[in-house]
């Protein structure tokens, strides 16, 4: 029963943070991706350490999270109304720049393997950088409340695929990467995240901006799919390195990486699903 309560105290006030942070703009919002990228990156470093066994490295750590921050701010600053395009050089050249401190670095760390070393780095730069810079391009370009609404569709996906696969879940999606997974849990998880599309094209039509109906469907079939797939990505780092959970920040659920690797997929499929959508509305 403790552990109920704890999940569900960690769970609101998570939930609470996201929400206030998309509803207050887009520098709340950025604020919000930085302290995904440098929790998420603490952990993901130490799970690679998990695997591999090297020794903590706090210079190449924090050179790698300046790293993936200077595409997060460049992406969110470059698409802000307030700021305009003129302030990606501002943060393209301090990038380049810890690209090439990346490479010097690595010359004098005598490290056995340096690709595996620059593999590590290049992993944060990817799997983290990249998806959280193009989530605050998603923002800023279609709006918070669409945002708003692809969380709840992950949320929702979680909700149903968990209610369904633990009622009625007999086959495995993925039994090497996720044993507890079914393919009647992911269908469950796309059943909800439908009908709730249609829920909020007829009822809450203004707040998403009159988005159709369709094509909101279309949205939650791309975000449950890619929440499938950046939860089994996630799986299969930790299940590599051994580990159960990314980190314990979040008691009873786990760390940051745990609670964001669906949005990583999620959040670049939809900024590209969306953008079309909005060509074909136009």
């Amino acid at each position: 029963m403790n552990n109920v309560i704890t999940r569900a105290i960690s769970g609101t006030a998570y939930i609470t943070l996201v929400v206030c942070s998309i509803i207050s703009g887009p520098w709340t919002f950025l604020g919000l991706t930085v302290i995904f990228a440098v929790f998420s990156a603490i952990e993901l470093k130490n799970i690679d350490r998990t695997k591999s066994g090297n020794t903590p490295r706090p210079l190449i750590d924090c050179l790698d999270i300046c790293g993936i921050l200077f595409m997060i701010v460049s992406a969110s600053l470059a698409t802000n109304p307030q700021i305009g395009l003129e302030s990606i050089p501002a943060f393209i050249i301090p990038y380049t720049f810890y690209l090439i401190a990346r490479g010097i670095i690595e010359l004098y760390a005598k490290e056995e393997n340096p690709l595996e070393s620059l593999g590590s780095s290049a992993l944060v730069q990817i799997y983290l950088g990249i998806p959280l810079a193009i989530l605050n391009l998603l923002y800023n370009t279609v709006g918070a409340n669409l945002v708003l609404a692809m969380f709840l569709f992950i949320w929702i996906n979680d909700t149903g695929a968990f209610c369904v696969g633990s009622m009625i879940g007999r086959r495995r999606l993925f039994e090497r990467i996720s044993p507890k997974k079914s393919w009647e849990g992911f269908w469950g998880g796309l059943a909800f995240c439908i009908a709730f599309a249609v829920l909020f094209a007829l009822v809450f039509d203004n707040f998403f901006y009159n988005f159709p109906v369709n094509m909101f469907i279309g949205f939650a079939i791309v975000v449950s799919v890619f929440a499938t797939f950046g939860d089994l990505f996630e799986s299969l780092l930790k299940r590599t390195a051994g580990v159960k959970d990314s980190g314990k920040i979040m008691p009873g659920h786990g760390g940051i990486l745990d609670r964001i690797d669906s949005l990583l997929m999620v959040g670049p499929f939809s900024y590209y699903f969306l953008l079309i959508a909005k060509s074909f509305i136009n």
